[in-house]
């Protein structure tokens, strides 16, 4: 696998023309799939051998940038990011870590709009691999069954936990959403800062992004949008 990583990336350094299109790519958030790119070997590795090999090559970056991996603050660095990353950050990629949704009769026959909102997003951009924070707000109505409200959360978490693109993560968050709840009657709308955009490149700290995904009656009737926006306390102009 190693070696093979390593053909690829030599292949591409040496063409100029290739480093700028990523670039490029990279700076206009450009994603290439809704599915999370991942190779088919992706869980061949426990996790532990995951940790012991992210360690020493991380450990071999902290070496190159000139760092003193003697130092008592820094010799134990790469096996946190490497534990960090594997267990916390990108737990999401572990298909075993899915949540399970229970679902619930909706007993009380509601049939109007459910919307929970403020939802935390702790992501990681994919390009540059820089924190993605924000808030997302849901939204859906009942096809005879309702979802306990923590799930949300956990499904948004779940997809939130690897590396993304704004607009893949709305998308991967509206289509669980809609297979679990059997219904297209699905909204999802994230409001999100990029660190790759404040602490890098234009270094704007001001800027946030905005995506949503409306499915059902959230794309077909403006004044069900339009409610659901006025929910969450849009501005609707």
């Amino acid at each position: 696998m190693e070696k093979k990583v390593k053909s690829i990336l030599k292949n591409n350094n040496t063409n100029g023309v290739w480093k700028k299109e990523m670039e490029e790519m990279g700076d206009a958030h450009i994603f290439s799939s809704i599915d999370t790119p991942l190779r088919e070997d992706a869980f061949e590795l426990n996790d532990d051998d995951k940790i012991e090999k992210i360690e020493y090559h991380f450990s071999e970056i902290m070496d190159i940038i000139g760092l003193d991996m003697k130092d008592d603050s820094l010799k134990g660095t790469p096996y946190r990011v490497a534990k960090m990353l594997v267990k916390e950050i990108f737990a999401g990629l572990k298909p075993e870590n899915k949540p399970k949704a229970t679902l619930f009769e909706n007993k009380f026959g509601y049939r109007e709009m459910l919307v929970e909102k403020n939802i935390k997003v702790q992501s990681t951009c994919e390009h540059h691999f820089l924190p993605i924070y924000g808030k997302a707000h849901i939204a859906y109505i009942s096809s005879g069954n309702v979802i306990g409200l923590s799930k949300i959360n956990r499904i948004v978490e779940y997809y939130s936990k690897r590396p993304q693109v704004q607009e893949r993560l709305t998308i991967q968050i509206a289509e669980e959403l809609k297979k679990v709840l059997k219904t297209d009657d699905v909204a999802v709308y994230i409001d999100a800062r990029h660190m790759c955009v404040q602490s890098r490149g234009v270094e704007d700290v001001g800027s946030s992004t905005v995506t949503s995904s409306y499915g059902g009656i959230f794309e077909l009737d403006a004044s069900k949008r339009k409610e659901f926006l006025s929910a969450i306390n849009k501005d609707l102009s």
